[in-house]
C-alpha cells in the first residue's frame, strides 16, 4: 500500500483544516449534562409533552425558575383556531376593501355589510370563549 504525498492529495489538508474550524455559533455556549433514571425521564418527558416544547428545553425553563402554565387548549385544537382567525382576517379584509371601495351605499348593501360583519364577530367569539 502507496502513501499520497501531501503534494498529490491536497483536499486532505483542506477537508481537515475545514472541519477544525467549523464551530457551532449558539446563543448560549456553555452545557450542562446530568443523568436521570428511566422514570424521571419519563415523568420530565411527560410535562415537556403538555407544554408542547422539548425535554431540555422544560428542564432549562424549571432550573431557571420559569413559572410553567399548561396550555388550555391542545396544539391540533390551537392550529384549527389559528386556521379560523386566519379566515376571519381575511374576511375582514374584504369587508373593508368593499367598504373603502364604496362612494355611496344604498340601505341593501349597507344590511349586507352589517351581516358580514356581525358574522365575523359572532366567529371570533366562539374562539374566544374557547380559549377563555
Amino acid at each position: 500500500m502507496e502513501l499520497c504525498s501531501p503534494l498529490q492529495a491536497p483536499y486532505v489538508d483542506t477537508l481537515v483544516a475545514s472541519k477544525s474550524n467549523n464551530k457551532v455559533n449558539r446563543k448560549d455556549n456553555k452545557q450542562i449534562s446530568f443523568r436521570v433514571s428511566e422514570s424521571e425521564y419519563l415523568d420530565l418527558e411527560r410535562s415537556a409533552k403538555v407544554l408542547n416544547i422539548s425535554v431540555p428545553a422544560f428542564v432549562k425553563k424549571k432550573a431557571q425558575g420559569a413559572r410553567i402554565v399548561a396550555p388550555k387548549i391542545d396544539s391540533e385544537n390551537a392550529k384549527e383556531m389559528a386556521r379560523h382567525l386566519t379566515r376571519l382576517g381575511n374576511n375582514t379584509n374584504q369587508i373593508a376593501k368593499r367598504l373603502n371601495s364604496i362612494e355611496y351605499a344604498n340601505q341593501e348593501e349597507l344590511e349586507s355589510i352589517k351581516k358580514e360583519v356581525d358574522r365575523t364577530l359572532k366567529r371570533l367569539a366562539e374562539i374566544w370563549r374557547q380559549l377563555t
